[in-house]
């Protein structure tokens, strides 16, 4: 969720860019684009989505959003209003994906559909690389169709060295950066433990393979 916005202010404020030429001596004058009164058009209201959607109001944006199962009702709950995909990439300043990768979301943003954005928008997608045809955005970012990218998310990971994304001045690129935090790892230590402390108390949770508990042996680990 944070990782969204910090992608999405360091794409319009030139952060990254800004940041090499103070390190080459330069001290550049940058124009740069705010997220307030901007429109962030979500694809894919689920848990992140929606949190994204409240940080997002803070800012003072207005929220649209789209999403397979999504209804204006539903969206309207996260105080975002409810329109069709093609409507949402038309009227954005920003398009930020929190779908999941599924068939029917592979490559769903293809170039015809990232020609649909504003020649003044920028998209960010920290879900899944393959929902975006990145083919297609290697295009549409070298024909300046779109005003930038930002991305922690690859069809590819690690991303190659030979990637002409690696070759684009108006794309911040990020090393799949949503999952390594600290709060992420104390919870992945603390369920490693508690699944641990409760298999000693008899209590098998969270079993992928149920099955394979049917028949064992009765097994007393307390002293």
């Amino acid at each position: 969720t944070e990782l969204a916005f910090g992608l999405m202010i360091a794409v319009m404020r030139r952060i990254p860019q800004s940041d090499q030429a103070m390190r080459r001596g330069e001290w550049p004058l940058v124009l740069g684009y705010v997220l307030k009164g901007k429109t962030l058009g979500i694809l894919g209201l689920g848990k992140i989505g929606t949190e994204v959607a409240a940080i997002a109001r803070a800012f003072g944006m207005n929220v649209i959003a789209w999403g397979p199962t999504l209804t204006a009702e539903r969206a309207s709950k996260s105080q975002a209003t409810y329109m069709a995909l093609a409507e949402v990439l038309k009227n954005a300043d920003v398009i930020s994906v929190h779908l999941k990768l599924s068939d029917q979301s592979k490559n769903l943003l293809n170039e015809d559909r990232l020609r649909l954005m504003k020649k003044s928008a920028y998209l960010v997608n920290t879900a899944r690389g393959a929902i975006v045809d990145e083919e297609a955005l290697v295009k549409v970012l070298q024909e300046e169709a779109i005003a930038g990218a930002a991305l922690d998310v690859f069809v590819e990971e690690p991303l190659p060295a030979s990637h002409p994304l690696l070759k684009l001045s108006n794309v911040v690129l990020t090393p799949h950066l949503g999952w390594p935090t600290d709060s992420g790892f104390q919870g992945f230590a603390e369920n490693a433990v508690n699944n641990i402390l409760d298999y000693l108390d008899g209590k098998l949770t969270r079993v992928v393979n149920p099955e394979a508990l049917q028949n064992r042996a009765p097994q007393n680990h307390k002293e």
